[in-house]
């Protein structure tokens, strides 16, 4: 699996334009503040009663939203949830893929101290808003159609 850094993910999309970054955060994870520009489709979904929880429809909004051959940049937290995906996009066929390492929020080691430095620690573009067409439940309900 390809790997890159937070700065090199941003490289990728502002050089090419067909880049998307593809956050599999969970939905709350995702509006507290995201890479500008990205979509998400979480790997798992997040509840305060339940916890972590897989998404049973990551496949078929994937699917239904991303074309096999799609230049994808695949983040989470800390590049821990995006290596997964990354390795469950593979298995589904799709062919240009790069994990986000430190993902948004840096790799952290047992003493709290910064490892890899995230999106966000590395001051790139963020937002907490999103364009409809770029949140989850708009793209699970496109995928249904």
């Amino acid at each position: 699996m390809k790997e890159v850094t937070p700065q090199e993910a941003f490289e990728l999309m502002k050089n090419d334009e067909d880049y998307i970054y593809l956050d599999v955060r969970s939905v709350p994870e995702f509006d507290a503040g995201h890479p500008e520009g990205a979509i998400n489709i979480p790997l798992m979904h997040y509840t305060p009663s339940t916890g972590m929880y897989p998404n049973q429809e990551f496949h078929s909004v994937v699917e239904g939203n991303l074309s096999k051959d799609a230049k994808l940049v695949v983040g989470c937290k800390s590049g821990v949830r995006s290596a997964q995906a990354c390795q469950i996009l593979d298995q589904m066929g799709y062919t240009n893929l790069a994990n986000v390492r430190g993902g948004y929020g840096g790799t952290v080691d047992n003493f709290g101290r910064t490892v890899e430095p995230g999106w966000n620690t590395l001051n790139l573009p963020v937002s907490e808003e999103s364009d409809a067409s770029a949140r989850y439940e708009t793209l699970s309900a496109k995928s249904k159609a």
